[in-house]
């Protein structure tokens, strides 16, 4: 296995990261901790989540999976804070108020002594970043924490953040997490070479197009069971372009030449693209993972680059992954 830098940090980290977000809801915690265990088995040795995951239940099977198993020393584990996590208000943000309680009340459930990547799940418009970085850097040199990293960031507000940390002299971001999938490549723009300029590496999730590229959806209506779209909101839901679709298509094609299913060939696309350091992987059912595991040894073809840019320009998108954020004004229309 060819293993990958965490950014600028030597840390070495799997091609693929195991993410954790179904874990309690819908799949439960028998099927999750077995999940783990084969993905580290397979030599996967970085695993994210974040406190909102089910309320706390992601993160707690996946701690207590690490206790049982006794392999919490093997891998690279990486959480995040932003969301709300109870009914007061302040139990939610980016404030150093927020940030130092929800990071004791992660490591409890997660049954460890520090984590190695506490990521900012969101960015805030509105509170300082000196006020959230100086709280992480207290954490790091507590020793509760080893790096961090931000997700769902824009450039510029990544580029001040370590404006910031070098001004103040306050630990960096190392990463972070945007979505990125074939359908929307609209952080090749300015992102990925921020990236490439400044050693952070690219955590992406979604690779996989919430399931679209997997061939999960024959049209926008019809939503399959237990599926994404069937289990969650209308901002999911209205990624799902008629423009995708037709893509999805396309790989799935290109897919069967290759003897690959469309899942593997696309995640492979993701897993090879300049920047990217460890597409997030979300199974929800251990076929899901044994699907991708094969790409931890694979490599995409040079000259498949240009038949995946032929169906979606680099920089551009099909389908709005970033519908989701509230600094992003730029809308995809189907």
């Amino acid at each position: 296995m060819q293993y990958r830098s965490l950014g600028r940090t030597g840390v070495q980290v799997t091609p693929l990261c195991l993410g954790a977000m179904n874990f309690g809801s819908p799949t439960d915690e028998a099927e999750s901790t077995a999940i783990i265990n084969r993905a580290l088995d397979s030599g996967i040795n970085f695993i994210d989540t974040a406190n909102v995951y089910n309320a706390g239940e992601s993160e707690r099977i996946v701690g207590k999976a690490l206790q049982q198993n006794g392999r919490r020393h093997e891998i690279v584990l990486a959480t995040k804070v932003f969301g709300k996590m109870g009914e007061g208000a302040n139990e939610q943000g980016v404030t150093r108020y927020h940030i130092i309680k929800a990071c004791e009340d992660s490591l409890r459930r997660l049954q460890s002594d520090h984590i190695d990547l506490y990521q900012l799940h969101r960015p805030s418009l509105s509170v300082p970043q000196d006020e959230t970085l100086r709280a992480f850097d207290d954490l790091v040199r507590a020793g509760k924490v080893r790096y961090i990293g931000c997700s769902t960031f824009p450039a510029w507000k990544v580029m001040e953040a370590l404006g910031v940390s070098r001004e103040q002299n306050l630990v960096r971001y190392i990463s972070e997490q945007p979505p990125y999938n074939l359908l929307d490549r609209r952080i090749e723009n300015e992102l990925v070479p921020l990236a490439q300029a400044h050693g952070l590496a690219l955590l992406p999730w979604s690779p996989l197009a919430g399931g679209i590229l997997a061939g999960r959806y024959a049209n926008k209506q019809e939503f399959p069971a237990g599926s994404r779209a069937e289990r969650t909101n209308e901002t999911f839901r209205k990624r799902i372009t008629q423009r995708g679709i037709d893509v999805a298509v396309a790989v799935a094609n290109m897919a069967a030449e290759r003897n690959l299913t469309s899942s593997q060939l696309a995640l492979l696309w993701a897993m090879e693209q300049p920047g990217i350091t460890s597409p997030i992987i979300g199974p929800r059912t251990m076929q899901h993972l044994e699907d991708a595991l094969p790409l931890l040894d694979m490599r995409l073809d040079n000259a498949d680059h240009a038949l995946f840019d032929a169906l979606v320009h680099p920089g551009t998108a099909v389908a709005d992954f970033h519908n989701s954020n509230d600094w992003m004004k730029a809308r995809v229309l189907d």
